[in-house]
């Protein structure tokens, strides 16, 4: 995924499937470097990791 889609994804109130390394995860922010993202799994436990965007897939 790239930086322009990442921020459209988080401007927007639609419910946008993402997927990292299989799993449907929820973007929280972009950082200030543009590569990398803080995602965390949707469901019940909030772990978050920080993820290069290129991992990132659109479903």
């Amino acid at each position: 995924m790239n930086i322009n889609r990442v921020k459209q994804i988080l401007s927007s109130s639609a419910d946008i499937e993402v997927k990292y390394n299989g799993v449907s995860v929820w973007i929280d922010q972009l950082h200030e470097d543009g590569q990398t993202a803080t995602v965390h799994l949707r469901g019940p436990l909030e772990e978050r990791s920080n993820v290069d965007i290129g991992e990132l897939v659109e479903e």
